[in-house]
């Protein structure tokens, strides 16, 4: 289903067409303020009835009614599944995050469920994040912070962001983001997306679609991925794209850890021709203690938080609750996911 296309069924069962019962998962961390989301979600959706889920699926109250769902990150494909069996009027379910491949279940498509993510949410704090480590990439500063450590006094030639190369694999809302937040320092900024004759985007070079993957990574400094993961996308990153890479460049993966063959990453850390990695995604999360990552010297790994800011519950809540009183005039609703595409 594209933006364009109405919501399945609203206006819902319940008071002047709002849903009969809305669950709600727990949204961002587990630490989420139930009541104060509640306010806002029945603001929105007055007369619905309010249903917690587990991260495992498991509600305490009868779903029987349940119209929506609030699907947080916690919520896995199996857990989602088994809810749905236990929810028969369940028609639309919004997924806080943008990536949507545990969502997309093939429960979820053979019910033909309307989807809709978080797209736009998250975009400003993960190119705040990108930027953070490109400077410091460029200024030197885990060299410098080891220095301080070891308590020796040795400047450090650094590089200036106009003299590189950034090349954005995916050029959505987080790509756009990263790029206008680049473009005042000067680089050359570079891109492949999906939709490569799509309007354009300024300052950026597009090279293409997935097939400019080699152009992109022979000329790019820093590589950031930031597209979705989907049957085509999965492992983009391995052995031959690797050894087509500039000697030296950076690889920044902000999206998902999946699109990355992790054994090839190690190998291309180890022995070229990456000069390192800023990895915060992996395909097993939390990453093990035991994970050679940790130990790399060439590579900044962080625990899948380039998404994280003060900000994001707010603007979940505004998304959703927009959605929410679409829903309830049958509305188009935003942000709805193409199943075909995987996003």
């Amino acid at each position: 289903m594209n933006a364009e296309t109405p919501a399945t069924a609203g206006p819902g069962h319940g008071p002047g067409g709002s849903p009969s019962a809305i669950a709600m998962s727990p949204v961002l961390t587990g630490r989420d303020a139930f009541g104060s989301m509640s306010e806002r979600i029945l603001e929105a959706a007055p007369g619905a009835r309010l249903i917690p889920v587990s991260a495992e699926g498991i509600a305490d109250e009868s779903l029987e009614d349940a119209e929506v769902l609030l699907r947080g990150w916690s919520l896995g494909g199996d857990a989602l599944d088994r809810l749905l069996g236990r929810a028969p009027r369940l028609h639309w379910i919004h997924s806080v995050s943008v990536g949507v491949e545990s969502v997309l279940t093939p429960c979820v498509r053979v019910r033909g469920l309307t989807v809709t993510n978080g797209r736009g949410v998250f975009d400003r704090p993960i190119a705040e994040y990108v930027m953070t480590m490109l400077l410091a990439i460029c200024r030197r500063l885990p060299q410098l912070l080891e220095l301080q450590r070891e308590r020796t006094w040795q400047p450090l030639e650094a590089r200036e962001l106009a003299e590189t190369t950034i090349g954005l694999v995916g050029l959505g809302g987080i790509g756009c983001e990263i790029a206008a937040l680049a473009r005042p320092f000067g680089p050359r900024i570079v891109a492949i997306r999906r939709r490569p004759n799509a309007g354009p985007v300024e300052g950026v070079d597009v090279l293409g679609g997935l097939e400019a993957l080699p152009r992109l990574m022979a000329v790019s400094d820093f590589v950031v991925l930031a597209l979705p993961l989907t049957g085509e996308t999965e492992a983009l990153i391995d052995d031959e794209s690797l050894a087509g890479a500039k000697p030296g460049a950076w690889i920044l993966n902000v999206a998902r850890g999946a699109l990355v063959d992790e054994l090839a990453m190690l190998r291309a850390l180890r022995s070229g021709p990456l000069g390192g990695a800023v990895l915060d995604a992996f395909r097993e999360e939390p990453l093990p203690e035991t994970s050679p990552f940790y130990r790399l010297p060439n590579c900044i790994v962080t625990p899948h938080t380039s998404w994280s800011s003060a900000a994001v519950l707010r603007r979940t809540l505004d998304v959703f609750c927009d959605n929410l009183r679409r829903y309830r005039a049958g509305e188009p609703l935003k942000h709805a996911v193409d199943p075909a595409a995987g996003y």
